[in-house]
Parts: structure tokens; sequence; C-alpha cells
């Protein structure tokens, strides 16, 4: 079993951009206590979640080429594979 997560090539690049995504949250905070036009909070809401995006394909792309490769054996390989499906799908579904 490893011990080091699959994106540990990849974490201080997942922090910078999660603390750009964290601004992000806070401008769209200011945004709606300056009551600021609707239409530009929901583009900023776009940014932030295609930012967030972003980083969710960037840690199953790690997840992949690290997790996947670092089985022991047909019933890992099964469950890594399902459980990859399954964050898979709640990405596509959000």
């Amino acid at each position: 079993m490893h011990t080091e997560p699959g994106y540990i090539t990849e974490k201080k690049a997942i922090q910078t951009r999660l603390r750009r995504v964290e601004g992000q949250v806070r401008g769209i905070q200011r945004l709606v206590d300056e009551d600021t036009y609707c239409i530009d909070i929901l583009t900023q809401i776009a940014a932030a979640t295609k930012a967030l995006e972003s980083v969710a394909l960037l840690l199953l792309d790690q997840h992949l080429k690290h997790c996947l490769t670092h089985v022991e054996g047909p019933e890992d390989t099964r469950r890594k594979l399902t459980e990859a499906s399954e964050a898979i799908a709640r990405l596509v579904r959000s």
C-alpha cells in the first residue's frame, strides 16, 4: 500500500490553485456585500467553478497516473477503477 497521495508531485500547484479559488470566493462575497449586479456575480461564480473543476481534473489525472499504477492484484484494481469511475460520475453530475 502506498503512503503518499498520487498528487504529491503537483501539491504546490494544487495549493496555489485552491488559494486562488478561495480568493475568488471571497471576492464573490464582497460583490454580494456591495449589491453588485447579479450577472456580474454569476460571471465570477462561473469562473470559480471552472477553477475548481480544473483542480478536480488535475487530481483525477494524478490519481489515474499514480494510484492505478500501484495496485496490488485484480481485486485492488477493480476497487480502484470503481472508485475512479464514481469520482468521474460525481464530477460530471456537478
